[in-house]
């Protein structure tokens, strides 16, 4: 899949002048899109506004701009973590995006993990899944033992989408703490029989 920030510009054709290039993202800097994040304190929350700049901050990870430790935390990542209580799905898939690219500090992991382990337990496959995918990667050793559990669980769960997002998690946990995943080989052992029966 290619990246925002490798898309080719959008040719906008002109009659009086021939073809225009136009990059949908022109004109975006991380100060206007740290301010347009002020929309995520909003007490009506309007979903499209929200993508949108959420958009704009991925487009700003994606090309390699840098959020400082307060940037990214008082002015992304609280406000957006108010955004949970929407139920809109296309706005809640953008929020799993922006927490993962923006990899945030421990402090800000404890509370977003709470959250995240709500949808890990939610009637939502999809956030079930990409629940699992973000926690994977924000998480740390200390914080692992804490969702541990959940991840077992997500292994041997009935719908593929969950269990194959626990698997990745654990294959991709390996790197960093492959003793505590080693501990799931009964869950996984039991998956791998339940698939092929």
């Amino acid at each position: 899949s290619k990246s925002i920030a490798s898309m080719p510009p959008v040719e906008k054709k002109d009659e009086d002048e021939g073809v225009e290039q136009v990059h949908p993202f022109k004109g975006v800097d991380k100060a206007h899109v740290i301010q347009e994040a002020r929309i995520f304190n909003d007490t009506q929350v309007d979903a499209t506004k929200c993508i949108n700049v959420m958009t704009k901050l991925l487009y700003l990870l994606g090309k390699g701009d840098n959020f400082s430790s307060k940037e990214s935390t008082e002015s992304i990542f609280f406000p957006m973590t108010k955004l949970f209580q929407s139920k809109d799905e296309k706005l809640r898939r953008m929020m799993y995006l922006v927490i993962k690219e923006l990899k945030p500090d421990s402090d800000c992991v404890i509370i977003v993990t709470s959250t995240l382990t709500k949808d890990m337990n939610a009637t939502n496959d999809l956030y079930r899944a990409n629940a699992i995918r973000v926690l994977c990667t924000i998480t740390d050793t200390a914080m692992l033992t804490a969702i541990e559990r959940y991840l077992k669980q997500a292994i041997v769960d009935k719908q593929p989408l969950v269990s194959s997002a626990a698997l990745v998690a654990g294959m991709k946990l390996m790197r960093t703490n492959g003793e505590g995943v080693k501990r799931w080989g009964n869950e996984i052992n039991q998956a791998a029989a339940d698939k092929a029966a």
